[in-house]
């Protein structure tokens, strides 16, 4: 039960948080110039995102809430094995994806499209512009990734 309230506590946390940056975002951002944070490396710049990652899909709506639904529901039926202290990597990896899966879906209802808002350039490129829920998305498939990767096994193997 613990397991459960921290990890509705992290998720609505994010979810909130990304939402405020959102509305902030549109409040302060819409229709002026980016903001430099970091010259030549970090900005504010509103943008809205009608697609997927890198404006992919474009007008999918649909698609995007049949692709949402399948994964909060596969992320949900992940995170009754969530376990903080035993699986603190795949705990906290299913946590960011059911959050920023949310908080870029609320965007989808509420306007057919995501809001963005962090310009990253690295070394000239510059990164498709982002935002909290797709940090949270990223950075849980990575965790995802390194649990799966090198202690899923070591798990697997001290169960038995």
């Amino acid at each position: 039960m613990k397991t459960h309230l921290v990890t509705f506590t992290i998720v609505s946390f994010l979810i909130v948080l990304d939402q405020v940056t959102k509305w902030a975002a549109q409040l302060f951002l819409r229709g002026s110039e980016a903001i430099e944070l970091i010259p030549s490396f970090l900005y504010l710049n509103y943008h809205i995102n009608p697609g997927a990652a890198w404006g992919m899909l474009e007008g999918q709506f649909y698609l995007f809430v049949l692709i949402t639904f399948a994964a909060l529901g596969l992320f949900l039926y992940l995170a009754k094995d969530n376990g903080f202290k035993d699986k603190p990597f795949y705990s906290l990896a299913i946590v960011l994806l059911i959050a920023g899966t949310i908080g870029n879906f609320i965007d989808r209802v509420r306007f057919r499209y995501v809001i963005d808002f962090i310009d990253v350039y690295i070394f000239s490129y510059d990164f498709p512009i982002f935002n909290v829920a797709d940090m949270a998305l990223t950075i849980g498939v990575f965790l995802f990734a390194i649990d799966l990767l090198f202690f899923e096994k070591r798990r697997m193997t001290h169960e038995r």
